[in-house]
């Protein structure tokens, strides 16, 4: 079967890939499986200098999801060139730098690096972080800023600039095509949903930044929803991210129009689901005649 998927100027081998934030920088999955067998590897996302993210409690799991509120803690720009990268292109892997600076200038500055970088595929550029105070969700709520900032973005990488966007935006359509419209190769939808989690003990939320991030399955059927009606209006492709943890989950979300999709939550269930989900679709789309992924993609529209 051709599972080859294309974004912008980019061929990834199959639609698999791992969800930014959820398995570190590849270093930890390459424990447990081949990292090279993915589509591609979505690292944590990046600041210039390095971020120790949000205090106190961080993650908890919820009724079929996850909440958390890390805060983006990464190693930096330069920690991960040296110390992550290096590692990651020794097994093969195929590699998306998820950006996610505090500001306009800090983000088009991280694209300017990781463009010049060998070894980076593509840049993720992370409009939808609710865990933040600056940044992130931000500039995923209001489509002109984020038209602007993903200009700005474009201007300065030749490489395939992925857009990754919020539920939480008040109209999610008008956000992908401020994406599409400002040059943008690819849209990721979803990021997690805002939470409330409260600790009946202390009379206080849980999370000392109040709100945090739902994924998992039970984000499902809505991430789902959305990237129905993402492409339905974008020509560009799309990447699907919410509680995919089965072959036929991922097959949901490509039928309603995704290019390929991302593995979260279902990570930290079981650190190789992603490679069982992608021989689940091959195995599924042997068994029902379908030979192309481009057959796969948007049919049930």
């Amino acid at each position: 079967m051709d599972t080859r998927v294309q974004i912008g100027a980019l061929t990834l081998a199959n639609p698999v890939t791992v969800a930014s934030g959820t398995a570190g920088y590849g270093e930890e999955l390459s424990e447990y499986m081949d990292i090279s067998r993915l589509g591609a590897l979505f690292t944590k996302g990046l600041s210039i200098e390095p971020r120790p993210g949000n205090t106190g409690n961080r993650i908890i799991e919820t009724p079929s999801g996850v909440m958390n509120s890390i805060g983006l803690e990464n190693v930096g720009i330069e920690r991960f060139l040296s110390e992550k990268l290096p590692s990651l292109r020794a097994r093969g892997a195929t590699v998306i730098a998820n950006v996610a600076g505090h500001s306009i200038e800090e983000n088009v500055e991280l694209c300017r690096i990781l463009s010049d970088t060998e070894g980076i595929s593509a840049i993720e550029l992370n409009v939808s972080c609710p865990n933040v105070k600056e940044g992130g969700i931000a500039f995923g709520k209001d489509p002109s800023m984020l038209h602007g900032l993903t200009v700005k973005a474009r201007a300065v990488t030749k490489s395939p600039l992925i857009v990754k966007l919020s539920p939480n935006a008040p109209d999610i359509i008008l956000c992908a095509k401020a994406a599409e419209d400002a040059g943008a190769d690819a849209i990721s939808a979803m990021n997690t949903f805002l939470a409330l989690k409260i600790d009946i003990e202390k009379k206080a939320p849980y999370f000392d930044n109040t709100f945090a991030g739902l994924s998992g399955p039970a984000i499902r059927p809505i991430a789902l929803r959305m990237v129905w009606e993402i492409c339905g209006n974008v020509r560009i492709p799309v990447i699907g991210v919410g509680g995919v943890t089965t072959p036929s989950d991922a097959i949901e979300f490509m039928m309603s129009g995704a290019s390929a999709v991302s593995i979260g939550a279902g990570t930290m269930v079981d650190p190789c689901v992603s490679i069982r989900i992608l021989e689940g679709i091959n195995a599924w789309c042997s068994s029902h005649g379908i030979h192309r992924l481009s057959d796969l993609i948007g049919c049930a529209r």
